[in-house]
């Protein structure tokens, strides 16, 4: 939350506006801008489990946000996004420091999905997802990492990404010859959807928020 305030040239230390990793003694006055009207007081993160047809990020008219149909409203935000036609895990929090720690593909942060194609899937078109798939034949650098790949059924897969490119899996699939009918993320790292129902978010347990700050490095204590 800090870093996005300073992002937002919201904070000032000694009446100069604030920049990203500036250090603060004692001494320094530090003031937030009253447009500022409350700063939590600890953090929160919860898992909710996003429908088919709500979006993450910037909803257009018409559309609903994750905040609309959360419950949780405006005092969290999704790290990351999960396209409109996907359903499956988010991870909600007030926590602006954890997002590049969970996000930025040099960390390699598991993310798993289960995928539903339009036809047979083959095991040479699972191999080549394991490898790498090439989704812009003319642009080298969009090639995917390799990946974690098991077959469930005729149709459905199990992919475990730890990067993500914009749609990745559909063009992946895509680029493969299949469309995707469809996909669902069910873990961020070591927090698994289990039995949360669609629509319905949960506060993460002592136990799971312990891990996630562990193994993002983050070690100061957020009661």
């Amino acid at each position: 939350m800090a870093d996005k305030l300073v992002e937002e040239k919201k904070i000032h230390i000694n009446d100069k506006i604030a920049v990203l990793g500036q250090k603060v003694s004692a001494k320094d006055k530090v003031s937030v801008a009253k447009s500022v009207k409350e700063l939590p007081k600890s953090y929160s993160y919860y898992l909710f489990n996003k429908p088919i047809g709500i979006v993450s990020h910037n909803p257009q008219d018409g559309e609903q946000s994750v905040e609309d149909v959360s419950g949780l409203g405006k005092k969290v935000f999704p790290v990351g996004r999960l396209d409109k036609e996907s359903n499956g895990l988010m991870l909600l929090t007030n926590d602006g420091r954890i997002v590049d720690k969970m996000l930025n593909p040099k960390f390699g942060h598991e993310r798993e999905y289960i995928v539903k194609t339009d036809k047979r899937i083959t095991d040479s078109a699972l191999n080549r997802m394991r490898k790498g798939v090439r989704i812009e034949a003319k642009v080298k650098h969009l090639t995917t990492k390799p990946s974690k790949v098991s077959r469930i059924g005729d149709k459905t897969f199990a992919i475990t990404l730890t990067e993500g490119k914009r749609h990745q899996i559909r063009r992946m699939c895509s680029a493969l010859g299949y469309s995707v009918k469809d996909l669902k993320r069910t873990r961020i790292m070591h927090l698994d959807i289990g039995g949360l129902k669609t629509g319905k978010s949960r506060v993460l347990t002592t136990k799971e928020r312990t891990e996630l700050l562990t193994k993002i490095g983050i070690k100061s204590k957020m009661q």
